[in-house]
Protein backbone atom coordinates (compact mmCIF):
# COMPACT_ATOMS: atom_id res chain seq x y z
CA UNK A 1 0.00 0.00 0.00
CA UNK A 2 1.13 3.36 -1.14
CA UNK A 3 0.56 6.59 1.25
CA UNK A 4 1.32 10.22 0.73
CA UNK A 5 3.06 12.02 3.29
CA UNK A 6 2.36 15.50 4.39
CA UNK A 7 5.16 16.88 2.05
CA UNK A 8 3.62 14.53 -1.28
CA UNK A 9 6.41 12.07 -1.30
CA UNK A 10 4.82 8.53 -1.82
CA UNK A 11 5.67 6.16 1.39
CA UNK A 12 5.25 2.32 1.26
CA UNK A 13 4.08 0.20 3.84
CA UNK A 14 3.94 -3.35 4.19
CA UNK A 15 0.89 -5.03 4.32
CA UNK A 16 -0.48 -6.24 6.73
CA UNK A 17 0.26 -9.89 8.09
CA UNK A 18 -1.64 -12.43 10.80
CA UNK A 19 -1.21 -10.88 14.19
CA UNK A 20 0.13 -12.85 16.91
CA UNK A 21 -1.59 -12.23 20.41
CA UNK A 22 -0.13 -12.34 23.77
CA UNK A 23 -0.28 -15.98 25.33
CA UNK A 24 -3.08 -16.04 26.91
CA UNK A 25 -2.70 -15.28 31.19
CA UNK A 26 -5.01 -18.08 32.40
CA UNK A 27 -7.01 -21.03 31.73
CA UNK A 28 -10.30 -18.48 32.10
CA UNK A 29 -8.40 -16.28 29.96
CA UNK A 30 -7.95 -18.75 27.36
CA UNK A 31 -11.81 -20.04 27.39
CA UNK A 32 -13.38 -16.35 27.54
CA UNK A 33 -11.17 -14.88 24.16
CA UNK A 34 -11.85 -18.77 22.85
CA UNK A 35 -16.02 -17.92 23.30
CA UNK A 36 -15.42 -14.71 21.40
CA UNK A 37 -13.29 -15.97 18.41
CA UNK A 38 -16.66 -18.80 18.29
CA UNK A 39 -19.16 -16.02 18.33
CA UNK A 40 -17.26 -14.08 15.64
CA UNK A 41 -16.99 -16.97 13.68
CA UNK A 42 -20.69 -18.05 14.33
CA UNK A 43 -21.89 -14.41 12.99
CA UNK A 44 -20.48 -14.85 9.91
CA UNK A 45 -19.07 -12.10 9.44
CA UNK A 46 -15.81 -12.68 9.69
CA UNK A 47 -14.08 -12.33 6.22
CA UNK A 48 -11.50 -14.52 4.49
CA UNK A 49 -8.30 -13.56 5.64
CA UNK A 50 -9.54 -12.48 9.48
CA UNK A 51 -11.29 -16.54 9.46
CA UNK A 52 -7.57 -17.61 9.28
CA UNK A 53 -6.14 -15.21 11.44
CA UNK A 54 -8.99 -16.18 14.29
CA UNK A 55 -8.47 -19.81 13.30
CA UNK A 56 -4.88 -19.86 13.99
CA UNK A 57 -5.48 -18.19 17.31
CA UNK A 58 -8.02 -20.37 18.34
CA UNK A 59 -5.55 -23.14 17.90
CA UNK A 60 -3.18 -21.49 20.44
CA UNK A 61 -5.35 -20.98 22.70
CA UNK A 62 -6.98 -24.88 22.48
CA UNK A 63 -3.09 -26.14 23.17
CA UNK A 64 -2.53 -23.48 25.70
CA UNK A 65 -5.84 -24.66 27.77
CA UNK A 66 -4.94 -28.33 26.79
CA UNK A 67 -1.60 -27.62 28.84
CA UNK A 68 -3.02 -26.42 31.27
CA UNK A 69 -5.93 -29.24 32.27
CA UNK A 70 -3.13 -31.63 31.55
CA UNK A 71 -0.39 -29.64 34.29
CA UNK A 72 -3.82 -29.68 36.98
CA UNK A 73 -4.22 -33.38 35.99
CA UNK A 74 -0.47 -34.08 37.00
CA UNK A 75 -0.90 -32.43 40.39
CA UNK A 76 -4.37 -33.68 41.23
CA UNK A 77 -2.41 -37.18 40.79
CA UNK A 78 0.63 -36.00 42.63
CA UNK A 79 -1.98 -35.03 45.55
CA UNK A 80 -3.42 -38.20 45.33
CA UNK A 81 -0.24 -40.14 45.82
CA UNK A 82 0.83 -37.98 48.03
CA UNK A 83 -1.86 -38.95 50.45
CA UNK A 84 -1.75 -42.72 49.39
CA UNK A 85 2.01 -42.64 51.14
CA UNK A 86 0.80 -40.70 53.94
CA UNK A 87 -1.87 -43.62 55.18
CA UNK A 88 0.84 -46.24 54.66
CA UNK A 89 2.80 -44.76 56.40
CA UNK A 90 0.35 -43.75 59.41
CA UNK A 91 -1.51 -47.03 59.26
CA UNK A 92 1.75 -50.07 58.92
CA UNK A 93 0.08 -53.58 58.27
CA UNK A 94 -1.32 -55.60 61.01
Amino acid sequence: MTTETTTGAATSEAAPTITETAPAASYEAAIERLEQIIARLDSNQAGLRETLELCGEGRGLIEFAANELDAVGRGLEELKLDELIQRLESDPPA
